[in-house]
């Protein structure tokens, strides 16, 4: 399945978790001298990360923000910071992940930007380090722990935590008299009201983002639950099934679909807020999903005419924030791997996030970091305080979960059955097993 997963999926996972975004082209190195005067010569890391800018003047405030980080690690550690980035148009044939992985199997870097998916087959290959022992990892809140452990180690840390969420206009829920959505069912019902008052489409969606109906009813007990573990091992060693855990959701998306919420030819070939952006703008659209920081910047989400909330995706718990990870992570065998770690561990502490966060106004990983947010956000932002989430990538399980849910959704889209999609994480479960 992965193999047929086109550019989009970086512009629509890594550009939306925007952690490190650098300056460069493909395959382009500071060109910085690296012999100092005296003849000494300079340590250098080598970090691989997504151009994120199309437009090379456009402003990236998430690379600035990275950039302010990297400065602190070499000034405190006396390096360099080389940066080779991947960009689309050098790497037509392939997709961002699948450049990272061989990059990583070869040792050509030492820091990597890496995707969920990337993270768990890079760390079950043992090509990632344990950074369990930096003193940074003391302070990450426990879900980073969670979504970057592969077999016991922590392999990958992300500079933010992002969060996808349901973007309402207000003033449409208040115009009908509706209360902000908690479950599946009063969701349900909003979209009938809408519609009954002249709102086709309810909801604008694109071929990207509908997974985050599905994890947030598919894993709302089994995060929130109090026997996470527990339950990770069951899929993991086959007692349990992710076809069963994923089914609700499958079906509420059926359900959006056969009563015509949402605009199945647009979302099947729409690409994330080009598609379904310019209607919510104009008030037409009521509700949207999208990430955090598309609430923070004004070629997304952040300038409405209207009054805006995020509030999480509904669930059997209520309103779910839908929280996927990207995350920074050392080569195991790199050529600068103890330098490399100690510039991540620089990169992710407290001070450093502090300044990250502050300046992209995002959650921090560690727990000791707090930054307020947007008026938008504070729905959202009051569940996850609260510890209320799920996650949509979890390198503790056994089968890639944002990626390949994606993939299925976009079956489902296509006129596959629920059960033709059951039938999928079923082969995926199986194939995963067959490894172990």
């Amino acid at each position: 399945m992965k193999n047929i997963r086109g550019q989009r999926w970086v512009s629509a996972c890594l550009a939306a978790l925007t952690v490190v975004s650098l300056a460069g082209c493909g395959g382009h190195e500071d060109p910085k001298n690296l012999i100092r005067q005296d003849g000494e010569e300079e340590r250098v890391v080598n970090l691989f990360s997504p151009m994120e800018k199309t437009d090379p003047d456009a402003e990236n405030v998430a690379r600035t923000a990275s950039d302010l980080t990297v400065a602190m690690a070499e000034e405190a550690l006396n390096v360099t910071m080389v940066y080779r980035t991947y960009t689309a148009e050098n790497e037509q044939d392939k997709t961002y992940d699948e450049v990272c992985m061989d990059r990583a199997r070869n040792n050509m870097d030492d820091l990597y930007l890496l995707n969920p998916d990337t993270i768990l087959a890079l760390g079950a290959e043992g090509k990632l380090m344990d950074l369990s022992g930096l003193d940074s990892a003391k302070n990450l809140r426990e879900i980073i722990r969670t979504a970057n452990t592969v077999d016991g180690k922590l392999v990958a840390i992300p500079q933010e935590v992002v969060a996808y969420g349901l973007f309402v206009n207000v003033e449409l829920f208040e115009r009908y008299h509706l209360a902000l959505p908690e479950t599946p069912e009063e969701f349900l019902e909003c979209c009938r009201v809408f519609q009954e008052n002249g709102i086709d489409t309810p909801i604008g969606a694109n071929r990207w983002w509908l997974e985050t109906f599905v994890f947030a009813q598919a894993y709302a007990d089994l995060y929130n639950g109090g026997n996470t573990q527990a339950e990770i091992a069951a899929l993991n060693s086959g007692k349990a099934r992710y076809s069963d855990y994923m089914r609700s959701g499958f079906e509420f998306l059926q359900t959006l679909i056969d009563r015509g919420y949402i605009d199945v030819e647009k979302a099947a070939a729409g690409e994330a807020i080009e598609t379904e952006g310019a209607d919510f703008l104009a008030g037409k659209t009521p509700i949207v999903m999208a990430y955090w920081g598309a609430a923070n910047t004004e070629t997304a989400y952040g300038k409405t005419d209207f009054e805006m909330k995020v509030i999480g995706f509904p669930s059997s718990r209520g309103q779910m924030p839908v929280m996927p990870m990207t995350g920074l992570a050392v080569g195991a065998d790199a050529e600068h791997r103890e330098d490399a770690a100690r510039v991540l561990d620089v990169m992710v502490s407290d001070e450093a996030l502090q300044v990250y966060s502050e300046t992209n106004r995002v959650i921090s990983p560690s727990k000791n970091v707090k930054v307020d947010c947007v008026p938008a956000l504070e729905p959202l932002n009051d569940r996850i305080e609260e510890g209320i989430y799920v996650l949509g990538s979890n390198a503790g399980m056994n089968v890639e979960q944002w990626g390949n849910t994606c993939l299925i959704v976009r079956r489902l889209l296509g006129g596959a059955s629920v059960e033709e999609c059951m039938a999928a994480f079923d082969e995926l479960q199986d194939a995963a097993l067959n490894k172990t």
